[in-house]
């Protein structure tokens, strides 16, 4: 970060202006630019000038998504990806060789485990997953292979919290690159980066967005590996359109006061629903019966959006739960002004067997609740209709 408050980067960071000096920047939809002669073409691709070359390596749109995210984390460097497990892929393929064992926390996302267990494995690039209440044993898990630790904080979609300070101490006892899944957060609540983390990576999909428009992932960090990552990424395409980037750019110049205000919904939902005779348990980082409050408190501003419980009844209740739902949303996705009301069993985690569901915590009841921005009261009303 730099001397100037979050909210300030946030809407003031720009590119370069043009010659029409506009006020708010204008979109780039150049897919490449143009050379003065041979000379400063050949010293361009060189590398010997920073310059944009072909929008698949940078764009005026995506440096300054880039550099308000770089900015709001305290990165050195980032690059920026057409979604979010675009980002996931392409940080740890671009870092990791055939050999290589990553140490994850056995709470991720499903789709990252699917490339941990379906993926990697094709190229000799094997995991293995600790458990997120047993901090003892992550070291002993640790092989000589061990080239990095992956771990989300708050978890996707149990809402579990890590302690990123003690991650981070491991990773650095062990000479391991530390990357954290920061989604969930957003770099206004929690920047991993002061507690160790080498890499944090955020679906620009999700609460960067804000809206459930675009799709966008990110990686920023330490900039030696991000340009391990950015030669990866440049020669295999994922990057971010500079339409999307345009969109995220101006949507994180409200991102802190969109996620006060998710932030403050959640909690109140959750502590509604902690005194529900229908539902047998609740989690969320900011209620103090989390087991991890403490430590949520002492890395996060504030909880975040994502509320998780589970429904009294098993399956046939959740699923009854579901089909009584008038306001909120049925989808997959999260982060979004209206609130998304999601079954991980059935959807984000259904590739995932039984048994791997209930060691991540997730109970068939189990519900997801992205609280958006609507008043709290209607929310609230909605949630109690369907579970009654």
């Amino acid at each position: 970060m730099s001397n100037k408050q979050f909210e300030t980067e946030a809407i003031r960071t720009q590119v370069e202006r043009t010659q029409f000096l506009e006020h708010s920047s204008p979109l780039y939809l150049t897919s490449s630019y143009v050379f003065e002669d041979a000379e400063d073409m050949r010293a361009s691709f060189a590398e010997e000038k920073e310059r944009n070359i072909y929008s698949r390596y940078s764009n005026p749109n995506t440096s300054e998504f880039v550099t308000k995210v770089c900015k709001m984390e305290g990165a050195e460097a980032g690059f920026a990806f057409a979604s979010g497990m675009a980002a996931v892929y392409s940080t740890l393929a671009a870092l990791l060789d055939s050999g290589d064992h990553i140490l994850s926390a056995g709470n991720i996302f499903g789709s990252t485990h699917s490339l941990f267990t379906t993926i990697f494995p094709k190229w000799n690039i094997s995991h293995s997953y600790f458990k997120i209440d047993d901090f003892d044993s992550v070291e002993s898990l640790i092989t000589p292979k061990t080239k990095l630790i992956y771990a989300e904080s708050p978890t996707n979609p149990g809402v579990d919290v890590l302690d990123l300070e003690a991650l981070g101490k491991i990773a650095k006892r062990h000479n391991l690159i530390l990357v954290i899944d920061n989604c969930f957060a957003s770099p206004y609540l929690q920047q991993p980066i002061k507690f160790g983390a080498d890499l944090v990576i955020h679906s620009g999909t999700k609460l960067m967005d804000g809206q459930g428009r675009v799709l966008a992932g990110i990686t920023v960090g330490n900039a030696e590996l991000v340009d391990k990552i950015y030669r990866f990424s440049r020669i295999t395409g994922p990057a971010l359109s500079p339409f999307n980037a345009w969109v995220l750019s101006k949507s994180l110049e409200t991102l802190a006061i969109r996620v006060d205000r998710h932030c403050e919904n959640a909690l109140k939902l959750a502590e509604f629903l902690e005194v529900h005779d229908k539902v047998n348990w609740v989690k969320y980082p900011f209620l103090k019966s989390h087991p991890m409050h403490e430590v949520a408190k002492k890395q996060m501003k504030a909880g975040g959006c994502v509320v998780a419980f589970e429904v009294k009844g098993g399956l046939a209740a959740g699923q009854k739960f579901f089909d009584a739902i008038k306001l909120l949303s049925l989808s997959a996705n999260l982060g979004d002004s209206r609130s998304i009301v999601t079954h991980p069993a059935s959807t984000t985690h259904s590739k995932l067997t039984k048994e791997e569901r209930l060691a991540s915590g997730i109970a068939d009841g189990m519900v997801r609740i992205s609280v958006g921005l609507e008043h709290i009261d209607d929310i609230i009303a909605d949630i109690k209709q369907a579970l009654g």
